[in-house]
C-alpha cells in the first residue's frame, strides 16, 4: 500500500508526524506498506522554521508542489495542477489530507478525480458560518473523503448528521495529543524566560494569528489594554510571527507587562505552554493542547471547531469582548478556573487507530 500524506502549512506537520511514525512502526511486519510526505509549498517556505522536522523527528517531505500565492483561488489552482502531475507519475494508493485549509481541498478533489481512496484527518469541524473560506473547505472534503478520522463524538454526530455513512466515519481522537506525549520530555525552555528572570507558572501566554482580528486595530488595542491591565502585573509573553508582531508594535501600547517575542520553535513553544498559569489565544490548537495540559484557557472567538474544549476542558470564549477577556483574566490569575476533564480518547493513539484502518479497511 502506497499512502501519499498532504500537508499544507506547518500546523498539519504537527499532525501528520504521528502517522509517520505509526507507519514505520508497521512496515516490518506489513509488506509493501509505503508513504511519501507531500507539501503544497515551497522547500524554502519561511513559516517552516529549520528545527521543525528535527523537533518533530520527522523527515522532511519528499515531494514541493511549489504553491505560493496569497488568493485562495488561485492557490488552489496551483495545487490542484502539480498534484495532479505528480499522481500521474507517482502511483498511489490512499491519499491523506489534513484540516481545512485551500491546499487541502485542492489536493482532495484531484485525489478524487484521479479515483484514489481518500482520508480526512480532523473531520467533521465545523464553525457553522459559511462566509468563512475554510467552512467551505471542510464541506467539500468530509463529502469527497472515503474515510472521515474524527477527534471527538460532536464531529462524528456533525458528519453523520451531513449524510456521512457510519461506516466512513472512525473517531479516532485528537492526533495533536499523539505529538504532545511523544514530545513532552524533549521539551525546551525558552531562553526568554531567564532572559527575563520568569519562574514556570508566573506568566501569561498570547497568540494571535487571525488575520481578521490583526487587521482591526482599535478592537486589537482595547483587548490588549483590557488583558494587560486584568493581569495585574503578571508577565503576559507573547511569541509571534514577524507580521503580527509588528501590527502591535504598531499599536504604542504603554509599557506594560507585555514581552513581545518571535515566534519560538516547537519544542519551545510546547514548554512555553505546558508551564503557563493560562493563555490566552485565538487558535483551536492552542486550545486543545492547553486542555491536554490541564492548562486555563481563553480563546478569542465566539465558537470552536472542537466543543469538547468547552464543555470538558479548560477552554472559555470570550470572543473579542474587551470586558468578558477581563474577567476571564482576572479570575484565572486568582487561580478561580473551572474544573477540567480529558476528552475521550485523547489518549495519545489516534495515528495508531488511523493506519490500523487503513490497513483493515
Amino acid at each position: 500500500m502506497n499512502i501519499c500524506i498532504v500537508a499544507g502549512a506547518r500546523p498539519n506537520f504537527i499532525k501528520i508526524a504521528p502517522i509517520v511514525w505509526a507507519i514505520e512502526k508497521q512496515q516490518p511486519q506489513v509488506r509493501d506498506l509505503d508513504y511519501t510526505l507531500v507539501y503544497t509549498g515551497r522547500e524554502d517556505d519561511p513559516t517552516l522554521e529549520p528545527s521543525l522536522f528535527d523537533d518533530l523527528q520527522l523527515q522532511r517531505p519528499t515531494v514541493y508542489l511549489g504553491a505560493s500565492c496569497e488568493n485562495l483561488n488561485e492557490l488552489t489552482g496551483q495545487v490542484m495542477q502539480a498534484f495532479e502531475q505528480y499522481l500521474k507519475n507517482h502511483p498511489t494508493d490512499v491519499v491523506i489530507v489534513v484540516d481545512d485549509l485551500a491546499s487541502t481541498m485542492a489536493a482532495a478533489i484531484v485525489a478524487k478525480k484521479q479515483g484514489l481512496f481518500l482520508a480526512h484527518l480532523v473531520a467533521g469541524t465545523r464553525s457553522f458560518d459559511i462566509s468563512m473560506p475554510k467552512e467551505i473547505n471542510r464541506l467539500v472534503i468530509d463529502g469527497l473523503s472515503d474515510l472521515l478520522f474524527t477527534a471527538g463524538l460532536g464531529s462524528n454526530s456533525i458528519v453523520t448528521r451531513e449524510g456521512a455513512e457510519n461506516d466512513k466515519v472512525y473517531m479516532v481522537g485528537n492526533i495533536l495529543m499523539d505529538t504532545l506525549r511523544r514530545n513532552r520530555e524533549r521539551f525546551v525552555r525558552p531562553a526568554v524566560l531567564e532572559e527575563k528572570g520568569i519562574a514556570d507558572g508566573q506568566y501569561l501566554v498570547l497568540t494571535l494569528n487571525r488575520k481578521a482580528l490583526l487587521q482591526n486595530k482599535k478592537k486589537l488595542e482595547r483587548l490588549l489594554n483590557h488583558l494587560i491591565g486584568a493581569a495585574n502585573g503578571m508577565p503576559i509573553v507573547a511569541p509571534l510571527r514577524d507580521s503580527a508582531r509588528q501590527t502591535i508594535e504598531e499599536i504604542n501600547l504603554q509599557p506594560s507587562s507585555l514581552i513581545l517575542h518571535p515566534s519560538l520553535s516547537y519544542l519551545e513553544f510546547g514548554y512555553l505552554t505546558q508551564h503557563a498559569c493560562g493563555i490566552i489565544t485565538d487558535s483551536g490548537n492552542v486550545a486543545e493542547e492547553a486542555t491536554f495540559n490541564g492548562v486555563p484557557c481563553i480563546t478569542l472567538n465566539n465558537y470552536t471547531e472542537h466543543m469538547e474544549t468547552v464543555s470538558q476542558g479548560t477552554n472559555v470564549l470570550v470572543g473579542e469582548d474587551p470586558d468578558r477577556l477581563s474577567t476571564a483574566t482576572e479570575n484565572l490569575v486568582r487561580g478561580e478556573w473551572k474544573r477540567s476533564t480529558l476528552p475521550d480518547r485523547w489518549d495519545g493513539r489516534a495515528a495508531e487507530r488511523i493506519v490500523y484502518t487503513l490497513l483493515h479497511r
